[in-house]
């Protein structure tokens, strides 16, 4: 069953968003939040797995069916702006690289909107990478998008898809496929040229500053949930989060990278239970 596509007009953009599960449920709704150059379908497998809960899966700035990227903004206010204008107090926000960036941004932004949060293959938005392999894919990720090669920009944008230990072709075919069509879609719907055909890169989004600084103060309850087979890098991020705020876990998911809830999405729910568990007994 194909979700329904909900769309939010603001002054200076429009949000996509899914809106499903039960709006009557008096728990936190769960706000999914995808990461860069995919979009709100990568949370598929997630729609029907927390049917006591309802569910709010926005596009970013710059991806789906969201607005593109239009000068200054900051992707918490974007979601922000969605939460007050679905009325919605409280959310538990689980988030998947950059968007698991903004949901650190959210709790520590404004954590009397926040009730927990689940951070996967990233620490915080402002993420440090010293590994070599992470370093040559990222350098070869901006060679790609500067010479304007499509095909090479998705094929490097897929070694995180599998990590550094393996190869694509050891990943699941579903998986591979979805995050190859959400990349092509995203530069496709998304990406700018010059009048000379040079493609002209989206602003970035401005950055909340001093996140791992003010770590210690955060107090809802933080899962940092990372696929065993991510980059060193995007896994010492979340176990560096994981230690520094005050209740924090870190888990590794058994065969996956950097997407676990694609690839192994009984086990991925289940510790997001664990997370929503954690967050109501604080409640109760």
């Amino acid at each position: 069953m194909i979700p329904t596509v909900h769309h939010l007009d603001l002054s200076d953009q429009r949000i996509a968003f899914y809106d499903e599960g039960d709006p009557t449920s008096g728990a936190p709704p769960l706000v999914l939040l995808h990461g860069g150059a995919v979009d709100k379908r990568l949370w598929h497998p997630q729609l029907a797995a927390f049917p006591d809960r309802r569910i709010i899966v926005p596009d970013a700035r710059g991806h789906g069916g969201s607005s593109d990227a239009e000068g200054e903004h900051r992707l918490v206010d974007d979601v922000l702006a969605l939460l007050d204008a679905l009325h919605l107090e409280q959310v538990v926000v689980v988030g998947i690289s950059m968007g698991g960036g903004t949901a650190g941004d959210l709790a520590l932004e404004h954590p009397e909107r926040v009730a927990g949060i689940v951070v996967c293959g990233t620490g915080t938005s402002e993420p440090e990478f010293t590994d070599p392999w992470a370093l040559q894919a990222f350098g070869d990720w901006r060679a790609a998008e500067q010479g304007g090669d499509l095909q090479a920009w998705i094929d490097v944008f897929q070694r995180f898809t599998a990590g550094p230990t393996r190869t694509l072709d050891q990943v699941d075919p579903a998986v591979r496929d979805r995050i190859a069509m959400m990349a092509r879609d995203t530069v496709v719907g998304h990406l700018r040229t010059a009048p000379d055909g040079t493609p002209v890169p989206p602003p970035a989004p401005t950055a909340v500053r001093d996140t791992w600084e003010r770590l210690p103060g955060l107090e809802v309850p933080v899962l940092a949930l990372c696929g065993a087979l991510d980059g060193a890098d995007h896994r010492a991020n979340g176990r560096r989060l994981a230690d520094v705020v005050p209740d924090g876990r870190y888990v590794e998911v058994p065969g996956a990278a950097h997407y676990p809830n694609l690839e192994e999405p009984e086990l991925f729910d289940s510790a997001v239970r664990d997370l929503l568990d954690r967050a109501a007994s604080r409640v109760s």
